[in-house]
């Protein structure tokens, strides 16, 4: 066989193992599995494409066999990316992944800008721009008009990628420029102005192919709507919008794959572009949000009821030994994490925990939200990095009509996927939303450091309700506290 037919075949098995490893990773027990095949795909198909005649051919005739080399080894990236892995921890997991998103934007940009500013340069070696690309256009139109076009949509939904994503991942470190939502009543005049501008700069980019120029002002414009439409959103939308931004990094390399005519790319940048939207309209589903509201409404930037409205003195706290004393009798106890688990690192500890309430006979399971934290998945992967087994974790539509014979619920870090107001409240910003109903439970226990609000940005009335105690600590401390004062009972 010729060598493109084994760099074919290569693809070919790149794009059955990227296949087989999103089937895989919708398991919690195969998705380790799914994840070492993904990255045994990445890695055949990085070697294939060193092979690729143009690859070769560059690096003939410029000695660049060391940059190649050590792209294909994957030192370079493989660095960044373990450096990245090892340094943060578990709760940044979501802002990596805005990273992650960001960064494949940019990547799908710059490859389509530098295939545009190649071809440019052939045809001026032929003997002028626009006649070589005239006449390069009537002997093969469709092909080059299907280059033309992958090249705009790759640099425009790649630039809207990689600045929407650092955005995010602004807004999910808290930054203080960033924390509060841009609420400018005029926002939506300017994104549609910047989305009019696109359309007429890539209609521009069609009429004039060999401006570079204007592909790179087409980039700038959807770096700035990028910009633009992820600030007015909400904090308590973010998970949606980290799952359409890995939708946008999929679509953006697939439009990649059309630029240089990699088929391994458009598979890959398919799959990914094709399992974030479907990821989003999931997550929607599970706010009762539609996407145009999450995109346009701003959950989370409307002014509503303060806490001193909600709370008004009727909040109840207690100590590590009166809870002990509670979860004495309790024959079920139900563990709901949020995010404040995540960033006090006591996933570890609540396992103890369980396995203390479980020695005296005690039933435990735990609640999961599909929003809980700040990514779909994250309080399951946090709960099992302390070796707490799967099937004692429970979905929101599964578990909530067990609360009303649950003796205690212990609600550590979550706020707004617990908060009645999204039940009883119409006028509240997240009226609608579903929430795990732990208000129903005979008692309810919520581990917080303050009565500060969700990421919603809404104070919760749970923390008043007569069958509520609050135990005002850091998660993992309180924690450790009460499986202490419970052993001592």
């Amino acid at each position: 066989m010729s060598s493109q037919a084994w760099i074919n075949l290569a693809y070919l098995a790149t794009s059955m193992l990227f296949i087989l490893a999103f089937k895989l990773m919708t398991g919690p027990r195969t998705a380790v599995k799914g994840n070492y095949l993904g990255a045994a795909g990445m890695a055949i198909a990085l070697i294939a494409a060193g092979f690729e005649q143009d690859v070769v051919g560059s690096v003939a005739r410029n000695g660049s066999w060391p940059l190649v080399m050590l792209g294909l080894a994957g030192l370079i990236g493989g660095g960044i990316g373990a450096v990245m892995a090892l340094r943060y921890p578990m709760t940044g997991m979501p802002q990596m992944v805005a990273l992650l998103n960001g960064l494949g934007g940019a990547a799908s940009t710059l490859v389509a800008g530098a295939e545009l500013w190649n071809t440019q340069s052939k045809s001026m070696l032929t003997g002028g721009d626009q006649e070589a690309i005239a006449v390069a256009a009537a002997a093969n139109l469709a092909p080059w008009t299907q280059f033309v076009i992958a090249t705009a949509l790759t640099g425009l939904i790649g630039a809207v990628t990689f600045w929407g994503s650092f955005v995010a991942f602004a807004k999910l470190e808290e930054l203080p420029r960033f924390k509060k939502a841009w609420t400018d009543p005029n926002r939506h005049w300017i994104n549609l102005g910047l989305a009019l501008v696109t359309l007429l700069l890539i209609w521009g980019l069609c009429a004039n192919p060999q401006s570079v120029a204007l592909y790179w002002l087409l980039v700038i414009v959807g770096s700035i709507l990028g910009c633009t439409l992820t600030m007015p959103i909400g904090g308590a939308d973010m998970p949606v919008v980290i799952c359409l931004l890995n939708s946008y990094s999929g679509l953006a390399a697939a439009a990649a794959g059309f630029v240089i005519d990699n088929p391994v790319l458009v598979i890959a940048g398919s799959l990914v572009g094709a399992s974030g939207l479907i990821l989003t309209a999931i997550m929607c589903q599970a706010m009762n949000r539609s996407l145009v509201g999450v995109l346009f409404g701003g959950l989370g930037t409307t002014t509503v009821a303060t806490g001193d409205d909600v709370y008004a003195g009727k909040v109840k706290s207690a100590s590590a030994e009166e809870i002990a004393m509670v979860l004495e009798g309790a024959s079920r106890v139900v563990i709901v994490p949020g995010y404040g688990l995540a960033v006090a690192q006591a996933q570890h500890a609540v396992r103890e925990l369980a396995n203390a309430l479980e020695k005296r006979g005690t039933t435990v399971e735990y609640a999961i939200h599909p929003v809980a934290g700040r990514m779909p998945g994250h309080m399951n992967v946090l709960l099992a990095e302390a070796d707490i087994p799967y099937e004692k974790l429970r979905e929101m539509d599964d578990i909530n009509p067990t609360f009303p014979e649950t003796d205690v619920a212990i609600v550590i870090g979550a706020n707004d996927v617990v908060n009645p107001a999204a039940r009883t409240d119409p006028q509240s910003p997240i009226a609608g939303m579903p929430i795990l109903d732990v208000d129903k439970a005979k008692t309810v226990v919520v581990v917080k450091r303050s009565l500060s609000p969700g990421f919603a940005g809404i104070p919760n009335p749970l923390f008043a309700a007569d069958n509520t105690l609050m135990y005002f600590a850091d998660g993992k401390k309180a924690v450790l506290d009460l499986t202490a004062a419970i052993q001592r009972g």
